[in-house]
């Protein structure tokens, strides 16, 4: 073949493996390096998420953060109320927005793309209001401080390994999940539906236990979150926070098993050197209007060319898939 594709690993476990192992040499000893790659780390997880119920489901969410903090405000509610241990908050943190997604996507998955999305916005306006109204037992307005920090990640260097290595097992998670029959079932579900029914697959059933899958990946994410800034409040994770972490996977490639772990990371180092906070949404706006024009699949999922004599760089052709296939002769 005459062309070569960025980025197309074999074994994204591996890869991402590597890309970390380099990343934690440069940044140890430096704590403002590991803060910002523990925050990457769970944006991470965040556009993950994403990239599970979107990517391969076909749900496009805007409740990704919400689940996050439904998590979190899970493990800070047992911790800081009633001085549980934090891995019992893990729990709460995977269950209650495994459950919350799940219950969902039975009542929405029958609207249509654009529909759907707005009944999860919906979602995420509503549980602002309870957070906010919830006096005592959320915190309220206020929120709650004094989260204590994990026993197994006390220090930054600690929690740099934490985090990573949960977005590393997600990862293997989500490649066993595609590469299985169940995989193979939720792409033919949202891509052709009636021949899924026809192989006897439920498809309500089956794509809300993959939006479940990723609101318990949201819900992970909203507990090292909560246990890493030690402190939670209704402006923490709101659905602005959603909208930026789907804009993440779609930059990064939402399609592939690395692409929003890939947006994630050039998004938050891109804010970093921002200006001022209000020129987010400009920039945001003026990275999608560019990907939509010159990688619609995202920067991972498009398979870009060298020049050639004749024309130069050509155009993107199709997506690779969250494995790639087989290379054809």
């Amino acid at each position: 073949m005459n062309s070569y594709s960025l980025f197309t690993w074999r074994h994204p476990a591996l890869s991402l493996l590597m890309i970390v192992s380099v990343g934690t040499a440069a940044s140890y000893g430096h704590p403002f390096l590991l803060d910002n790659s523990i925050m990457i780390g769970i944006f991470s997880l965040m556009a993950l998420s994403v990239g599970i119920s979107y990517g391969q489901a076909g749900i496009l969410s805007l409740a990704t953060a919400t689940f996050a903090a439904i998590g979190a405000f899970a493990t800070a509610i047992l911790t800081v109320n009633y001085r549980l241990s934090p891995y019992l908050g893990l729990l709460a943190a995977i269950l209650l927005p495994t459950v919350c997604a799940y219950l969902l996507a039975r009542c929405i998955l029958r609207l249509s793309p654009l529909p759907l999305s707005i009944a999860t916005f919906v979602l995420g306006g509503l549980v602002e209001v309870l957070i906010k109204q919830g006096g005592d037992f959320t915190g309220g307005y206020i929120g709650l401080s004094g989260i204590p920090r994990l026993s197994i990640a006390p220090s930054a260097q600690a929690m740099h390994f934490l985090t990573w290595a949960v977005v590393l097992l997600v990862v293997v998670l989500c490649v066993s999940l595609m590469n299985s029959s169940t995989g193979r079932a939720i792409n033919t579900a949202r891509h052709d539906p009636l021949r899924a029914v026809a192989d006897g697959v439920d498809v309500p059933h089956l794509l809300s236990n993959t939006f479940a899958f990723s609101g318990a990946i949201a819900g992970v994410a909203g507990w090292l979150y909560a246990h890493h800034i030690t402190y939670i409040g209704p402006d923490s994770l709101t659905t602005q926070v959603s909208i930026t972490v789907l804009l993440m996977a779609v930059v990064g490639g939402v399609k592939v098993i690395l692409g929003p772990i890939f947006g994630a990371a050039i998004l938050m180092v891109v804010v970093l050197y921002l200006p001022a906070a209000e020129s987010q949404g400009m920039f945001f706006g003026s990275i999608l209007v560019f990907m939509l024009l010159v990688a619609p699949n995202g920067l991972l999922g498009s398979r870009w060319r060298l020049p050639t004599l004749r024309g130069g760089l050509e155009r993107p052709t199709s997506p690779m898939l969250l494995m790639p296939a087989k290379e054809e002769n």
